[in-house]
């Protein structure tokens, strides 16, 4: 019996009901948070218009140092988190080979014997979001990158013909490299939510509950969605 053939006998009607719920919730919240109602905008969207406004400035001000420590200490966040994502791989990857030491407490967490292959899928889905994690950090690191490339390449004199678009291409490739690092961030979140199937399928749902209301709450309930709502009124 191959793993497709033993899927079936593995996954119950509840934990199958608890993965739908985790995957609709990522792709919502993503949706959500990127494309939000036109009244009510995200912190991710508000804050385009100030990486926007922030190359404006750029264009005009004298010292560029400022400018050059700010994209660095961006680049130095992924850089961290990339890496943070690669030794959750690595770990959960030696736990994905030997899952002895977690059966004895899964079997006590679920208070019933716990095949090891339900063990190992719960183990990958949390990989999955993780490893999802890691790429989108990369790719941001590598996008602001491409952002510092442009911004050195802007003429010191504002009233240059390349000056103002070479500052807006920068600013969108800001825009892209955070929208990557967002994905990233949510990416471990929902991998910290996939944690709570290690408690069966009430406990994926309540991780995936708590991730999601956490998710969207800092983006339009949050302190800081006020903060730069007051700025732009």
């Amino acid at each position: 019996m191959n793993l497709l053939d033993r899927l079936p006998l593995t996954l119950g009607p509840a934990d199958l009901l608890a993965l739908t719920v985790l995957f609709l919730a990522w792709f919502g919240v993503g949706h959500v948070i990127e494309h939000p109602p036109r009244l009510r905008p995200s912190v991710s969207v508000l804050m385009k218009r100030h990486r926007r406004d922030w190359m404006k400035a750029f264009l005009t001000r004298d010292n560029r140092i400022y400018d050059g420590n700010t994209l660095m200490g961006l680049r130095e966040g992924t850089s961290f988190f990339a890496s943070a994502c690669m030794i959750a791989l690595g770990g959960g990857l030696a736990l994905l080979g030997n899952t002895a030491p977690l059966i004895g407490i899964a079997r006590e967490l679920e208070a019933g014997d716990v095949p090891a292959l339900l063990l190992q899928l719960k183990i990958l889905l949390i990989l999955i979001f993780v490893a999802n994690a890691f790429l989108k950090f990369v790719w941001a690191h590598r996008l602001f990158g491409y952002c510092a490339i442009m911004m050195a390449a802007v003429p010191n004199d504002p009233d240059h013909p390349q000056a103002p678009n070479r500052a807006m291409a920068a600013a969108e490739l800001n825009i892209h490299a955070a929208r990557n690092y967002n994905i990233g961030l949510r990416a471990v979140y929902f991998a910290l939510g996939a944690m709570g199937w290690l408690l069966g399928p009430l406990g994926l749902v309540t991780g995936v509950a708590i991730v999601t209301t956490t998710s969207l709450r800092r983006e339009f309930a949050s302190g800081s969605r006020r903060a730069i709502l007051r700025e732009l009124s």
